[in-house]
């Protein structure tokens, strides 16, 4: 498929797994190949940080100007006061203006890891919405546009169908959200020549929104670009777990834990997040996806250490990894510790922890991994459901912990 792909952006897109929906993307190749593009992500300030939920669009700008393109960060200071419904169930709380400030100062800073900015032709730029969303006259605005938004298909959009069909409320105001984003739309390509909206895939709706609003308006042709609805192969959603969201900012969740997040990645996601969130080489990659059993451990370890070298920096990242490493090496080295033989490898972490005497019950086994105080390899498990596979044995033996002081193994023998 990539074969008749021209430009160097598209073909990643596509072979590193990063496109869910394109408008004519034919077109849109042709113009990466031959232009420098402007194309741009929104991101409103509704917390002080993103989480790994938008790690995907901040990947897809960061590959855009590698590329040779300039990206626009726009920053949703107006529309923040507004809420998209997409993809909620109600209505946003509603933030006060030195919040969504202070949120948007917070999160500008996790740009800076991932973009260059400056004056160059394809140098990053930060752009907040409420410089014109806030200076609107809604008399005019309605007369120099309204007719241009078809009511019809605004109600068709998935993020106002989808409410309305499960008869949740969906205020007027967050009604009016697509108009404002697609009015984004229409500034960025007046004032910077944007051609392209990337995003995720439950903006697609307001995306095409904006893309007619620049056809009927300027009678110009733009892009649209939308990446897939990640979760993990358990279900889970991205960005999510048991304990909260994963939040980029350091001071919002620690170097260490974020490690421990890309550490503790399901088996069946591992290639796939390496596509998505290093700079791997695609040829790496594949040579990581011929691992088996335990070895799928150091694809992991690899996984963390790009990650966490992206957002949180390279002295981060290689602290996390030697500090890992090591504990991991002496705890394994601790004689005296308590060891029971099994013969089952695939025991659940409840069993695990009764087998080694930790607990008294299943009940408190359970109370224990809700409170955070069980780990398999010093990696927290918080699902109490949690199964031992054969990648956790290293030379037959699995490390399992309760709080910080009790430590045992399970050793598998034939």
């Amino acid at each position: 498929m990539t074969s008749k792909i021209k430009s160097d952006f598209i073909k990643i897109m596509i072979e590193r797994g990063f496109i869910h929906q394109t408008t004519d993307q034919n077109e849109l190749d042709n113009q990466c190949h031959n232009h420098s593009m402007t194309g741009y992500i929104g991101f409103d300030c509704t917390a002080s940080s993103l989480h790994v939920g938008s790690l995907i669009q901040i990947m897809m700008l960061r590959w855009f100007q590698k590329t040779g393109h300039k990206p626009i960060v726009l920053m949703g200071g107006g529309t923040t006061k507004i809420g998209d419904p997409s993809g909620k169930d109600s209505a946003r709380p509603v933030l006060t203006n030195q919040i969504i400030h202070d949120n948007k100062n917070s999160i500008k800073n996790i740009f800076e890891n991932f973009l260059y900015f400056g004056e160059n032709k394809n140098d990053a730029s930060i752009v907040d919405n409420a410089s014109w969303l806030e200076n609107i006259n809604y008399i005019e605005f309605l007369r120099d546009f309204g007719s241009l938004f078809s009511v019809n298909k605004l109600l068709n959009l998935d993020s106002i169908k989808m409410r309305l069909e499960r008869e949740q409320n969906l205020s007027f105001l967050e009604f009016n959200y697509s108009l404002l984003q697609a009015f984004d739309f229409l500034k960025l390509n007046e004032e910077y020549d944007c051609k392209l909206q990337m995003g995720g895939s439950d903006q697609w709706g307001n995306i095409i929104t904006g893309l007619e609003l620049i056809r009927k308006k300027l009678s110009r042709q733009a892009f649209g670009l939308t990446s897939p609805l990640l979760t993990t192969s358990s279900g889970t959603k991205m960005g999510k777990s048991a304990n909260g969201a994963i939040w980029l900012n350091e001071d919002q969740l620690s170097n260490w834990d974020f490690w421990q997040y890309w550490r503790n990645t399901e088996d069946n996601d591992v290639i796939k997040f390496l596509k998505l969130f290093t700079e791997l080489s695609i040829s790496e990659i594949i040579k990581l996806e011929t691992l088996q059993g335990a070895e799928i451990n150091d694809a992991k370890i690899i996984l963390a250490n790009h990650v966490t070298a992206l957002c949180r920096g390279k002295e981060a990242a290689e602290q996390i990894s030697v500090t890992a490493k090591n504990t991991f090496n002496k705890l394994q080295n601790i004689e005296g510790i308590p060891n029971k033989n099994i013969t089952n490898p695939n025991l659940s972490i409840v069993d695990a922890l009764n087998i080694l005497e930790f607990v008294s019950s299943n009940g408190e086994a359970r109370r224990l991994i809700r409170g955070n105080g069980a780990k398999v390899n010093d990696i927290l498990i918080n699902d109490e459901n949690f199964i031992l596979s054969n990648n956790d044995y290293k030379d037959g033996k699995v490390k399992i912990s309760s709080g910080k002081k009790k430590h045992g193994h399970l050793t598998l023998i034939n």
